[in-house]
């Protein structure tokens, strides 16, 4: 991590809790919140890449732990954030839940299995999280819930009607959240990424006219990478954003 950015005091020792954490964005939020000094439990499938993002962790005052889980089995999510917790010592006061996925699909190829199954895999798993996590945060006397989005449905992107949906609605949980939650000094705001050049984007969805219409999209045309979107999440994770909540983040290098 560049050593101009921030360091944030708050954030040493802090438990925190990250949803597909083992690649991408969410690797990259694990490493950052190591790197200030959190303790750090990640939930994914892949355990061959959370076993590589647990090896190349620097060994320093924050640690990793990690459970391997499929976030659409809610009973097994419950199971494997209590094995976090007690392997990290504590009760969480960050959640970041940052897993989903963005597969394309067209109008005619949804069926009802497919629309629930999408839901389970992009949106349910926030709210049964923050469920999870709430009483840990009220007995801390407070913490910070972020949700991650998308800009996709801001734009009118099509070929994903179901993510497109699920990400609309982290809005009114994420709001929800914010009003009953917000007695007790929990916070609930979304980060909306733009197109974040991830591995995965690159494989499967990158091609020289997308990349023409990125650039040009955008007011700077710098390609945004997980690092971008991992310290506007510390940011909202720190004591420094203590009353903001309720409120949305774009990091999109200006295309909205």
């Amino acid at each position: 991590m560049a050593d101009q950015f921030a360091t944030y005091p708050s954030l040493a020792g802090r438990r925190v809790l990250v949803t597909g954490g083992a690649s991408g964005i969410g690797a990259s939020i694990v490493e950052h919140f190591v790197a200030q000094g959190s303790h750090v439990g990640f939930l994914d499938l892949d355990c061959k890449a959370a076993d590589a993002l647990l090896a190349r962790l620097p060994d320093g005052r924050g640690r990793a732990r990690f459970a391997s889980v499929d976030l659409r089995d809610i009973a097994a999510l419950r199971i494997a954030i209590a094995q976090l917790r007690a392997e990290l010592g504590g009760g969480f006061t960050v959640l970041v839940n940052n897993a989903a996925r963005d597969d394309r699909h067209a109008i005619d190829e949804v069926t009802p299995e497919y629309w629930d199954e999408r839901m389970a895999t992009n949106i349910r798993h926030q709210f049964f999280c923050a469920q999870a996590l709430k009483d840990d945060m009220i007995a801390a006397g407070g913490g910070s819930i972020i949700n991650m989005s998308s800009t996709s449905f801001m734009m009118g992107q099509g070929g994903m009607p179901a993510y497109t949906t699920a990400k609309s609605g982290v809005i009114g949980l994420t709001r929800a959240l914010a009003r009953d939650l917000g007695p007790h000094h929990i916070r609930a705001n979304i980060v909306f990424p733009g197109w974040v050049i991830t591995g995965r984007q690159l494989d499967l969805w990158m091609t020289p006219e997308g990349e023409a219409k990125r650039a040009q999209g955008q007011c700077i045309p710098d390609r945004l990478h997980a690092p971008d979107i991992a310290r506007m999440v510390l940011w909202l994770a720190a004591d420094d954003s203590r009353l903001v909540t309720a409120r949305d983040f774009i990091v999109d290098a200006g295309w909205l």
